[in-house]
């Protein structure tokens, strides 16, 4: 399957197809140029919600962070910031990797497409001049032939007119003989012009374009092959940071798995508990103590011995207060 047997005569169509090719070769380190731009913001936007989140040194924050569950979220920060730089190390890679021996194959590429197209023109060139010698030759030959076929024509018409001298006879004779020689000459030029672009012709279709066309070939299917192995490196690049990924993210799952709600909750403890004991029973203040004595109007008249009726009414008890209710103001159930 050869591009120069097969398409012996598309050439201009080749052209186009190969500066395509080239086309999608640029449309690609675009594509990956784009991504790379896109790893590194993503990788700038989890680095910066990471630092977001960090607590402020020498805060009460940071005191907040002896909890196994605010561990763990400092730990997913952290990994979050690594996870960042593996996207840092994929814009990189494919940068190297990618683009830069793309973009240095791309101009290599230019410039031999170039120099195989020149070799091409200058062959098709050349195939024209000798096409346009040939054309002139031929109808340099018709034009000698048609000539001396007249002056044969006026000899003849000369020779048969008796009213004529020997001597104009002569002369055409003579003007026939020259027109012959002419075409003759005419003749042999055509046939060696000929036969030297038949040549030209035979070697330019079977030798000069093939070969050409062959390079050509080559040189395109090493673009293709060059940018399949980019997309292999693509994909690689990719897949060389998935263990990584994946620690940070075993990381985070370590982390949360480390999260201890027992030992939380006696930090609470230890952190709140006042040592005080909890309160009492609250004793019963009884306020009808005055009403138990039944009044009646005897007892109302009847006098004491100091002359004054008995009259008692139950004081104020000083209960245990709220041992978190101060004092002097009004009592309530807290809890």
């Amino acid at each position: 399957m050869s591009w120069g047997a097969e398409l012996w005569d598309q050439f201009d169509s080749l052209e186009k197809h190969t500066q395509w090719g080239i086309d999608l070769l640029e449309k690609y380190i675009k594509f990956v140029k784009e991504r790379t731009e896109i790893e590194l913001s993503y990788a700038k936007q989890l680095r910066n919600l990471s630092k977001k989140y960090q607590p402020k040194k020498n805060s009460k924050e940071e005191e907040e962070y002896k909890y196994t569950s605010c561990q763990a979220f400092l730990s997913t920060l952290h990994e979050t910031s690594d996870y960042a730089g593996q996207h840092e190390v994929i814009s990189e890679n494919m940068t190297a990797q990618i683009m830069v021996d793309l973009a240095r194959y791309v101009q290599e590429l230019k410039q031999e497409r170039k120099a195989n197209f020149h070799d091409g023109r200058k062959a098709q060139q050349h195939m024209e001049t000798c096409w346009k010698q040939l054309e002139s030759s031929k109808r340099r030959f018709e034009r000698d032939c048609k000539e001396a076929e007249r002056a044969q024509q006026y000899f003849e018409k000369m020779d048969a007119d008796i009213n004529v001298t020997k001597a104009d006879v002569e002369k055409a004779r003579q003007q026939a003989q020259i027109r012959h020689q002419m075409a003759e000459d005419s003749r042999a030029d055509y046939s060696s012009i000929l036969q030297k672009f038949n040549q030209e012709q035979h070697e330019y279709y079977h030798t000069h374009i093939p070969n050409i066309f062959q390079k050509i070939q080559e040189m395109e299917e090493r673009r293709i092959v060059r940018i399949g192995e980019s997309m292999k490196t693509y994909a690689e690049v990719d897949r060389q940071v998935i263990p990584i990924l994946g620690k940070c993210l075993d990381g985070i799952v370590a982390a949360a798995q480390a999260i201890d709600q027992k030992s939380d909750s006696q930090l609470v403890i230890e952190a709140y508990k006042s040592g005080f004991e909890p309160p009492g029973d609250i004793e019963f203040e009884d306020y009808t103590q005055p009403l138990k004595r039944t009044v009646s109007n005897n007892s109302l008249s009847t006098p004491r011995a100091d002359g004054k009726a008995e009259l008692k009414f139950g004081g104020k008890s000083k209960g245990k207060l709220w041992p978190f209710i101060k004092k002097n103001k009004r009592r309530r159930w807290r809890p």
